[in-house]
């Protein structure tokens, strides 16, 4: 196994000072040596003290912050900001407020450095739901300076991935999967630098929330990539504000955008949302007997 692996940890932010703190202060806790990883905090224009929390880390982290100015959502450009950036082989895309466990990118190596060919890790997020439902639970259970302790916790009481179902119907193998690249969220996610650059990075028509991080990791399906559950890979997702309602809205553009955009009998599976959706588009598509994006641009069906 190759143990000479780098990352660097893409976080974008918007007036989320706080969550960003906590999300840098676990990255300071983790088991990786600190000349394997590098930071890039990237603010789609924040107006709080986003860039004087930054600096406070840069004794501790190897940490480098880029502003974007504030002109709407421009998530998907604030992660290329960071893959330009990179100069690990991988990039692992983790949110503000996303407070990663010790061995997490240690483990997003691991799984890189035992692939016999370009991977896609998806990472583990306990206490990640849709419309924080568990919020109140999930704040008295962690302690935002000791994630590894509270990550037993909500692994204890429940406080699971919102796609463990997924997981546990479909099995962890989720590489076997017709359309795996459902579950690609970059909450804590990883791949490596060099394909990211290879095959575009994110789109940046992307101007709302929702389907950037699924239409990144469908063409890097398309490319080769293999997609791995990495579970011990894991972090908390902390509750933030969000409205569900709104955010399926959004997605409901975004998946038709996609759909439209490779026009391919998989993708088209994203247009009836909520009917199918990330969970069970891949039933679905066995059930009708949807033929693999590779075989169908090759003219075999």
């Amino acid at each position: 196994m190759d143990h000479s692996l780098t990352c660097c940890v893409i976080i974008p932010t918007y007036n989320r000072a706080r969550l960003l703190d906590w999300t840098l202060h676990a990255l300071t806790r983790q088991d990786l040596p600190r000349d394997r990883f590098e930071v890039v905090v990237v603010d789609d224009g924040s107006s709080d003290d986003s860039a004087a929390v930054v600096d406070g880390y840069r004794d501790r982290l190897a940490v480098s912050y880029h502003y974007q100015e504030d002109q709407g959502y421009r998530l998907a450009a604030a992660r290329n900001v960071g893959i330009a950036h990179a100069s690990a082989d991988v990039c692992v895309f983790i949110d503000s407020g996303v407070l990663a466990h010790s061995r997490c990118l240690s483990a997003h190596l691991d799984s890189h450095a035992s692939a016999s060919g370009p991977a896609a890790v998806v990472g583990y997020a306990y206490g990640f739901n849709l419309d924080n439902e568990d919020a109140q639970l999930i704040e008295a259970t962690v302690d935002v300076t000791d994630p590894d302790a509270s990550i037993a916790r909500l692994a204890e009481d429940g406080r699971l991935d919102l796609r463990e179902e997924f997981y546990v119907r479909h099995g962890d193998r989720i590489g076997d999967l017709p359309a795996p690249w459902t579950v690609y969220w970059n909450c804590n996610a990883s791949a490596r630098t060099a394909q990211l650059r290879s095959i575009g990075a994110f789109d940046e028509a992307f101007r709302s929330w929702g389907g950037e991080d699924i239409d990144l990791a469908y063409r890097l399906h398309r490319d080769g990539a293999r997609f791995v559950l990495n579970r011990q890979a894991s972090s908390i997702h902390y509750p933030h504000e969000k409205n569900a309602d709104q955010n399926i809205e959004s997605c409901a553009l975004n998946y038709r955008y996609i759909a439209d955009k490779y026009r391919t009998p998989l993708t088209r599976l994203l247009l009836p949302l909520p009917t199918i959706d990330p969970f069970n588009l891949n039933d679905v598509a066995r059930f009708l007997d949807v033929p693999s994006c590779a075989d169908y641009l090759a003219g075999k069906t």
